[in-house]
């Protein structure tokens, strides 16, 4: 599967066209699941793991892949379903998410397809699994499952959005009137943040995509007739449904109404390609998930120097 990583060149070609790549797999039955490609690293054959005392439950051992040792989650427990038995069949997808490297072990790899955002929808209300998705879609009438890995792995290993007493007793009283958007389309990732940017005394807003971002976005510039009168700054993750953060970027940049608006873009997305693809779209900052210190400084320094 050494293919399934590309250059730079041909992943920023995606980059503002509201595209994406999906490496595709299954767990234990038919269903097919969906990881960005952006975040793959590698798929090998599973190799041997190493049990550990005391790790979490869904973990299935360690792995020693390269030089490096990897925590090896087996996905379908981590989503509610039985445990992957056959190893010998299964493979590793390692990925990196919140600039650390870990290994989802799955039952089988499917291929790499290439669709639009604008295919990738919310996922249906509901219980169970369903409560794991961060997205769905369709491909060649089978329907797609797209998991909240942040909030799988925020479940194995809780992420602290505790601010340091010293950036904690940071505000910005003189911008009190201005307020805070955040874009992302998971719910564990959206609180994290709006935890963290709470301490700054401003009011947040939220929105759960792209689209649903930037409709709300042109609202407030016709109300106030500048962007910057009412939004004091953006904060958006990359990778959502309907409208992913590269295209909410270049459509606001493109927008004579909103272009003034300060665009930090928060993702769980390895940094190896993101300035090339920060440039390429006009955002103004780029932060890598999660560090509350980082954030909340980032979004402070902005205020002060306006």
């Amino acid at each position: 599967m050494s293919e399934i990583m590309n250059s730079v060149n041909q992943r920023t070609q995606l980059v503002g066209q509201n595209r994406l790549e999906l490496l595709l797999f299954r767990l234990n039955g038919r269903q097919k699941f969906g990881i960005n490609v952006f975040k793959v690293r590698e798929v090998l054959q599973c190799p041997k793991l190493t049990s550990i005392p005391k790790l979490n439950s869904y973990i299935r051992g360690i792995a020693h892949i390269r030089g490096q040792t990897i925590s090896v989650i087996d996905m379908s427990m981590a989503t509610g379903g039985k445990p992957i038995l056959d190893l010998d069949s299964a493979f590793v997808v390692i990925a990196e998410y919140n600039s650390s490297v870990q290994g989802f072990l799955v039952g089988a790899v499917e291929r790499i397809i290439n669709t639009n955002w604008e295919a990738i929808m919310p996922p249906p209300k509901g219980s169970g699994r369903a409560s794991y998705l961060t997205a769905v879609t369709e491909f060649e009438k089978e329907l797609i499952e797209i998991l909240d890995v942040e909030k799988i792995l925020n479940e194995i290993s809780p992420i602290s959005t505790d601010v340091s007493d010293d950036v904690s007793s940071i505000s910005v009283e003189n911008k009190r009137e201005k307020i805070i958007f955040i874009a992302d389309d998971s719910s564990v990732a959206r609180n994290q943040v709006k935890k963290a940017l709470s301490t700054l005394g401003l009011e947040i807003e939220m929105a759960k995509n792209g689209l649903e971002a930037l409709n709300r976005l042109k609202a407030l510039a016709e109300e106030t007739g500048n962007i910057t009168d009412k939004v004091g700054i953006l904060v958006s993750d990359i990778e959502m449904p309907e409208m992913d953060g590269y295209t909410l970027t270049a459509e606001i940049k493109n927008n004579p109404a909103l272009q003034d608006l300060h665009v930090v873009l928060h993702t769980s997305l390895s940094g190896v390609f993101n300035q090339a693809m920060v440039q390429k779209v006009g955002a103004d900052d780029f932060i890598a998930k999660f560090h509350p210190d980082e954030l909340v400084t980032s979004v402070q320094k902005w205020f002060d120097s306006k």
